[in-house]
């Protein structure tokens, strides 16, 4: 079976024991504190997982080819596909990512697998809280090596909006915004990363933290979907565009809409960050 948005930790577990093509990759990240996510991962991992770190794998290097714009600008798809290659994916694989951070850091390598074709990722669904509570095992140290492979793009199976489309749509009925950041930040209320507060003109607020049950697992489907048409109140849910400061935590509303049977929809990857770096493009608050 493969998986392609969630998998439990005892289907993992399942995989792992039936020798099945897999990678896993721990993605634990602190924003505000970058080093730490090195630190867990050394601390305690899932045997076997790859170290995937926000700013040097999951976003362009200074100097190198970008995708988008913002503070963590997509790296080309071909850079990230030499990546993946070089710790050891293939394309018969299956791809479980995990983190700490209730999918926030994850659900960014699974969005970009996507982008690169590759269809077989699934975020772990509940992180490595969900593996202590099933059971499972963790190790520490460095990380598993796998032997290097030759991983090449494939056709783009997420689709990626940049700011010119964003903004040439604008107020458009055919694309609806919805912004992941806290309800405060939407607001403009308070700004602690980026030079403006505020949001993109018409966007609608759904904090990505609001997927989650108490459990730390993703909500139901069928409360998922409720509360994404109730949030979207009669327009289509294609048309939505996700993004949030810097690309990173739009994913998990792409995740929860995909689980709710509501398609899969863009990412605006360059997110508020890229958005309010140009004074002439409109901001709202709010």
């Amino acid at each position: 079976m493969n998986y392609t948005t969630l998998i439990s930790a005892e289907q993992l577990q399942t995989l792992m024991g039936n020798g099945a093509p897999l990678l896993v990759f721990d993605c634990s990240f602190e924003l505000m504190k970058p080093e730490a996510g090195d630190q867990q991962f050394s601390q305690a991992h899932i045997p076997g997982s790859v170290r995937a770190n926000l700013d040097r794998h999951l976003s362009a290097l200074p100097g190198a080819p970008a995708a988008s714009g913002g503070r963590h600008p997509l790296p080309s798809r071909e850079n990230f596909a030499l990546w993946l290659g070089s710790v050891g994916l293939t394309h018969d694989m299956q791809v479980v990512v995990y983190d700490r951070q209730g999918a926030n850091y994850c659900g960014r390598l699974w969005w970009m697998l996507k982008w690169v074709g590759h269809e077989h990722a699934a975020v772990l669904d509940g992180g490595l809280e969900a593996w202590y509570a099933a059971g499972g095992v963790v190790t520490s140290g460095t990380g598993a090596h796998h032997p290097p492979q030759v991983f090449r793009p494939g056709p783009e199976r997420a689709t990626l909006c940049v700011t010119a489309q964003l903004a040439e749509r604008l107020g458009r009925p055919g694309q609806n915004i919805i912004d992941a950041r806290a309800a405060p930040r939407f607001r403009g209320e308070v700004e602690p990363l980026d030079p403006v507060a505020g949001h993109i003109p018409g966007a609608l607020n759904r904090p990505f933290a609001g997927n989650m049950g108490p459990d730390g697992r993703f909500k139901p489907a069928s409360v998922l979907k409720e509360e994404f048409l109730a949030l979207l109140a009669g327009r289509d849910p294609a048309s939505v565009v996700h993004h949030c400061g810097s690309g990173v935590s739009a994913v998990p509303n792409i995740i929860a809409m995909e689980v709710a049977g509501l398609g899969r929809q863009a990412l605006y990857a360059g997110s508020w960050s890229e958005w309010c770096s140009d004074p002439a493009r409109p901001v709202a608050q709010g």
